[in-house]
């Protein structure tokens, strides 16, 4: 699959996430306008972060796909993180408004209760079967083009189903039970999913900008994948690091020094290849180091 396909995919799962995401606050709007709810209130504020999350989503999947230029040696994957991080600290605020709000609701008996309800419980389930046609579109693309900032679109978007079945059942017990203040508890555990979701992306965009190592699982596979490589006696200084959706690999080699340039060059390049291959989003880059060869005293020390 060419380059230029799956940024076109990629790009096709920004453009339909961002429709989506303006459809259903448009959509909340008009619903909260009808029946008052803070449920309503909740998804809705959730789905004006889905639309902020999706445009940072949509410019980082363009902006990433730049190729490496002379001002930006290893390309631009960290405008992903750089959104995610400003993301996750608006999703914040949304939440602890929400969840003030359903505070001072729980604590007014005056307070005013949902109303038209099943007009509220209708825009509640096209979201529901809007959201999850979404996220379907959004896994087989990520299937194909393995791209982390729609991978983790799709999980929001399917974390996001919990508020918007949640606002149902609070406007079904309005009407049904004149259970109103039920409205401000789910609001409350909307405004905790929120809370949890934006600590999370904020956590990974940081990490991510203060250079976190990659996961275990690819570093064990790069050690396995190195040390029964054909010609390769050893290696070390196995260093990673995550930028945006992409993996940038260094590893030092141990060859034998007898052979000559062109064939140690055949090696690295057959296991850079090989690394590849597992990982395809990787950048590696592999030094390669004579065999039991001894550090220079006047080497700086790693």
């Amino acid at each position: 699959m060419s380059a230029r396909h799956d940024t076109t995919l990629n790009l096709s799962a920004g453009l339909l996430s961002v429709t989506v995401a303006l459809v259903l606050v448009l959509a909340k709007l008009w619903a909260l306008g009808q029946t008052g709810s803070l449920a309503v209130a909740a998804t809705l504020a959730d789905s004006a972060m889905d639309l902020m999350m999706s445009l940072g989503g949509l410019a980082a999947i363009a902006y990433a796909a730049k190729p490496a230029d002379d001002d930006h040696n290893f390309g631009h994957t960290s405008a992903e993180d750089l959104a995610a991080l400003g993301q996750s600290l608006f999703i914040l605020i949304s939440a602890g408004v929400i969840a003030v709000a359903a505070v001072l609701r729980l604590l007014d008996d005056s307070v005013t209760l949902p109303q038209q309800e099943q007009r509220g419980m209708a825009i509640m389930v096209f979201s529901i079967f809007l959201t999850l046609g979404l996220v379907l579109w959004q896994r087989r693309v990520a299937r194909t083009t393995g791209n982390r900032v729609v991978k983790a679109d799709s999980l929001h978007y399917l974390g996001d189903l919990i508020p918007n079945i949640g606002a149902i059942l609070a406007l079904w017990a309005s009407a049904a039970f004149g259970l109103g203040q039920i409205d401000s508890v789910v609001a409350l555990g909307a405004a905790a999913l929120l809370a949890v979701g934006a600590l999370r992306i904020g956590k990974g965009a940081w990490d991510a900008l203060m250079d976190r190592q990659a996961d275990p699982e690819m570093i064990a596979g790069i050690t396995a994948i190195a040390k029964d490589f054909e010609g390769v006696h050893g290696f070390h200084d196995l260093k990673t690091r995550v930028s945006g959706s992409r993996v940038f690999v260094n590893l030092h080699v141990e060859l034998d020094g007898s052979q000559t340039l062109d064939q140690a060059h055949a090696i690295g390049a057959a296991l850079r290849r090989a690394i590849l291959h597992a990982y395809p989003r990787a950048d590696v880059l592999i030094h390669k180091d004579p065999l039991g060869v001894k550090p220079h005293p006047d080497d700086p020390s790693r």
